[in-house]
């Protein structure tokens, strides 16, 4: 057997970055296979449900909608129902079909679409015209899309992990674009620390969370992709029910046993605000989250406080990051 020894892989990945740290004592030649199985794992899960390759099965979907079903597989179903399970939890704030907005937002430039522009859209959003059955899934009306990135980026972080875990890997943390998993601990006896950022501070970790076992983290956030015009800040998290951006909140953190449902949770309660999230999140066993307001004041669950420092500190205080 080698020294116990940290390993650490990047690599781009859904438009963001990509890091798989892990602890193992079988030489540096299989850490290297093992980095890329979870690498080739999440690059899988990119290629087949990614709304902008041509030759994922969500465009495929989307090529068909208000033709026919499409056959699809069991993780495919899997993957749709739990978007559709979200935009009910939501009360349609959250729809995986909202992909047709980006044809009015774009946020690489400062552009608001007026209402008229918004309204010609929003009759293709609707998650109740998205038929699951018998192993097809159906987009009844032409022009509608299926957006997955409010659960897939999630998933494809647990399946990552999973791969590790079959490879016999007891000790890691994936972080992908700010949603985490993490297996054990670092394997020094100490928690695994994960920093949740300061919304308006780029460079500043508003608070961290400390994990021993598996583990998800995600945060919803206004501050990755968006503008301010005007002295008012337009992000992507689009409230379905109205086409433009939810408001209340500068970001969601959540903590529960997987990425995928930490990810959704966050999600959920980012669309809800800052009082129906905060009570969603207490109502759901195993969960734990912290919610910033636009003012900036933090309102956390009531367990949240054993696993997490707030108020916070800075990134260069959590190497294991």
């Amino acid at each position: 057997m080698s020294e116990r020894t940290l390993y650490t892989t990047r690599f781009a990945l859904m438009g963001g970055a990509a890091i798989v740290r892990f602890v193992d004592d079988r030489g540096r030649r299989r850490a290297e296979t093992i980095a890329r199985a979870a690498e080739n794992e999440a690059f899988r899960i990119e290629r087949k449900f990614s709304r902008f390759r041509e030759d994922s099965v969500v465009s495929e979907i989307a090529r068909n909608a208000g033709r026919a079903p499409v056959a699809v597989d069991d993780e495919t179903v899997r993957l749709i129902e739990a978007a559709l399970e979200l935009a009910r939890l939501t009360d349609g704030r959250f729809d995986p079909t909202v992909g047709v907005l980006r044809r009015a937002w774009n946020f690489r430039e400062p552009r608001i679409p007026d209402d008229d522009e918004l309204a010609a859209l929003l009759p293709l959003v609707n998650h109740r015209r998205v038929s699951v059955d018998r192993g097809t899934v159906f987009l009844q009306h032409e022009g509608m899309e299926l957006d997955l990135g409010g659960v897939g980026k999630e998933y494809a972080v647990d399946r990552a992990a999973e791969v590790l875990r079959a490879h016999g890997v007891t000790s890691a943390l994936l972080n992908f674009a700010g949603d985490v998993r993490t297996i054990g601990g670092r394997g020094d006896g100490r928690p695994w620390s994960i920093g949740v950022a300061d919304p308006r501070h780029p460079g500043r970790c508003r608070f961290a969370v400390r994990l021993i076992g598996g583990a998800g983290v995600a945060t919803s956030g206004d501050y990755e992709r968006c503008f301010v015009k005007d002295g008012v800040r337009y992000h992507h998290l689009l409230d379905a029910t109205t086409g433009r951006p939810a408001e209340g909140l500068m970001s969601a953190t959540v903590v529960a046993a997987s990425a995928f449902h930490a990810g959704r949770l966050a999600t959920a309660a980012f669309l809800l605000g800052p009082q129906e999230g905060l009570a969603r999140l207490e109502r759901m066993p195993g969960v734990e989250g912290c919610l910033i307001d636009t003012a900036g004041a933090l309102a956390a669950t009531a367990g949240m406080g054993r696993i997490s420092n707030l108020p916070g500190s800075l990134y260069a205080d959590y190497p294991a990051l």
